[in-house]
């Protein structure tokens, strides 16, 4: 092991392979440890049609195709009373996307890097991070044969995942969200029968009144399906592994187009749990470090966003760095458009997210009332009215209050009626790609990003 690099990324999944490809690429020196040995197992099967652009860009697309993944042509949802079938086709631009087994998906990702001169080290557990003042410099690590050490460093990527080395274990300022405090039970199916209401491949998302059940379907003939329910209600329910089987065998079977999917099918893996993954940091940056994907915030399954958050954010660091590296952007500068650009894509997804909760008729179901956001969790968002006309495609809202200014939102997104239009229909997550601070028009503070004929950053005032 070196002890030395330029830039070290922590964590071998979509953030830091995307991070420490696009680096590698730019030419800047980079060292990749990752605590697991790949292939490995994590949930989050469905990529959204954002992701797509982002494997063209990293060159992995042909890659995923080869594999053999499930092609995913959109995503069908039968929430409430409301059916609602939504193509990608129907997306200006848009393509297919895929259904992944993440073991394989993340292995491909993680290998892509090496291709492309990736330092990558598997087994490697980062203990802690040494600082120098407020700056971090160094990192101790241990592998599997309990051998130790430390690689110094001029930035550190922290892609670390939920375990979140920076965020959670070092500054404890990872705060968990009032609202989508739920809990994940889900499980295996093989021979679960194809639905056919939606799209070829798609997700399907079912809402119950006591949440709401995903099917995802898989290229190995199995069958992802989860359970989304209130944390709650989970505790008073279930104290033991009998008790979770039970409630999830309960939920499946409580809706109809679940319960057709699953007859004759057979269970082959263990339900498998979790619980507290809504949160956010309360900075993402600072001196000599960027938190990226999981290690710096989540939000909910029920959009797919964790995949795209994680490479996007993944993306942002590596441009970020590069350009500190290559003095084109002062550190400051770069570090506060990362923060910047970051935490707008987190936040308004996140207004997307709470939208389309609220977009259920059902609201007396005690689940739904628990998804609503308060006004403090409102407030804290900080929505500016830039913020506010990129998101929404509103023009005038100079006299908008914070609160005022989410419910612009959710009426642009849903209508004037909940549940007459699905929120994605009218603000789908590929138009990340449409609101990104990629030109002097758009820049953030003068800085804005520049994806071809490499991911960097560019100074508006140069």
């Amino acid at each position: 092991m070196r002890s030395q690099s330029k830039v070290l990324v922590i964590g071998g999944g979509p953030a830091g392979s995307t991070a420490a490809t696009f680096l590698a690429r730019n030419g800047v020196d980079v060292t990749l440890l990752e605590r697991d040995t790949f292939p490995r197992y994590h949930v989050g099967e469905s990529l959204s049609l954002s992701v797509v652009r982002m494997m063209d860009l990293l060159g992995v697309s042909d890659k995923l195709d080869k594999f053999g993944f499930r092609r995913k042509d959109g995503s069908y949802y039968e929430w409430g009373k409301e059916k609602w079938d939504l193509p990608f086709t129907d997306v200006p631009g848009g393509k297919h996307s895929w259904q992944v087994t993440r073991a394989d998906f993340d292995k491909i990702l993680l290998d892509h890097a090496r291709e492309n001169g990736v330092e990558a080290f598997e087994g490697h557990r980062i203990r802690d991070i040494r600082f120098s003042g407020d700056r971090a410099v160094a990192a101790h690590w241990q592998n599997g044969d309990g051998r130790e050490g430390e690689i110094e460093f001029d930035h550190v990527i922290d892609a670390s995942g939920r375990a979140g080395l920076l965020a959670k274990r070092h500054f404890d300022m990872r705060r968990m969200h009032d609202v989508f405090r739920n809990v994940g039970v889900w499980t295996y199916w093989k021979d679960a029968k194809d639905i056919s209401e939606g799209p070829d491949g798609a997700i399907t998302v079912c809402s119950i009144p006591e949440g709401w059940i995903w099917v995802i379907p898989l290229h190995n003939g199995v069958t992802s399906i989860g359970l989304v329910t209130d944390k709650k209600r989970f505790g008073e329910e279930c104290s033991s592994p009998a008790d979770v089987e039970a409630l999830y065998n309960r939920a499946v079977n409580a809706h109809p187009l679940v319960r057709r999917t699953i007859a004759g099918a057979e269970q082959v893996s263990k339900i498998r749990t979790e619980t507290d993954y809504s949160y956010v940091a309360d900075r993402f940056s600072g001196p000599g470090y960027l938190i990226s994907g999981d290690a710096a915030c989540f939000l909910d399954p029920l959009l797919s966003t964790g995949v795209h958050l994680a490479t996007f954010s993944g993306m942002l660091a590596a441009a970020s760095v590069t350009s500190m590296v290559d003095g084109t952007v002062a550190e400051e500068r770069a570090l506060n458009f990362y923060d910047v650009a970051y935490r707008y894509s987190y936040e308004r997804l996140l207004v997307l997210v709470s939208v389309f909760y609220d977009s259920y008729r059902g609201k007396d179901d005690y689940f739904f009332r628990g998804q609503s956001m308060t006004r403090a969790e409102q407030q804290r968002l900080h929505i500016h009215e830039a913020f506010l006309s990129i998101i929404a495609g509103v023009e005038d809202l100079s006299d908008a209050t914070t609160v005022d200014a989410y419910r612009v939102i959710e009426k642009s997104l849903h209508g004037d009626e909940s549940g007459t239009t699905p929120p994605t229909r009218m603000h789908s997550q590929s138009r990340e790609w449409t609101i990104t601070p990629n030109s002097p028009a758009t820049a953030i503070e003068g800085v804005y990003l520049e994806m071809e004929p490499s991911v960097r950053l560019r100074d508006a005032q140069r």
